[in-house]
């Protein structure tokens, strides 16, 4: 069958031509994947506030030839309680660049969808979720298998500078966050 529901947290998006985006959504089944949806920028989609960051899905989604196009879409979780504080967004974009970056395209991994899953979730409960992301950097970490205890000393900002090095550039978010914590 060339078409497939899935549950997926959208990562991230970008704007594609003049009403098409283009979105990394990491799923139970897939991992991260990157899916087409068409139209959804114009005034009359009824898919696009489903699609916003940091939203679960369930969606369907057709496999051609080429690139999957998302042809439904439906919000089961939008986590409201955490985008109303600008220091959790912060960090719930932080956690995406880092599935987004570490994990590879069409892998299941439904470990790291449970833990992402569940931190967005925590996140909304707590107040302060500095120490939850820590936490989640480093559980990620281990179970992507680019680290054991004892290998490398983590503790506060090292994780950072050891995924960049992972990663071989900066994160985005890591140079954002300082201001947020200002504010």
């Amino acid at each position: 069958m060339r078409y497939s529901k899935i549950d997926g947290i959208v990562l991230k998006r970008r704007s594609i031509g003049e009403a098409d985006r283009l979105l990394t959504l990491f799923t139970r089944q897939h991992g991260k994947i990157q899916v087409k949806a068409a139209g959804v920028r114009k005034i009359s989609s009824k898919r696009a506030s489903h699609i916003e960051p940091l939203n679960k899905i369930t969606c369907t989604i057709y496999k051609g030839q080429g690139m999957p196009v998302l042809t439904e879409a439906t919000s089961t979780e939008n986590f409201s309680a955490l985008k109303e504080n600008l220091m959790h967004v912060g960090f719930a974009y932080h956690i995406c660049e880092l599935v987004d970056g570490l994990c590879p395209e069409n892998q299941e991994n439904s470990y790291v969808f449970d833990l992402l899953e569940n931190l967005l979730l925590r996140m909304c409960q707590e107040e302060n979720a500095g120490r939850l992301i820590h936490a989640f950097e480093i559980e990620l970490l281990k179970s992507l298998g680019y680290y054991s205890e004892g290998s490398v000393d983590l503790t506060g900002a090292k994780a950072s500078f050891f995924i960049e090095s992972l990663l071989e550039r900066k994160l985005k978010t890591r140079q954002i966050l300082p201001q947020l914590q200002k504010a």
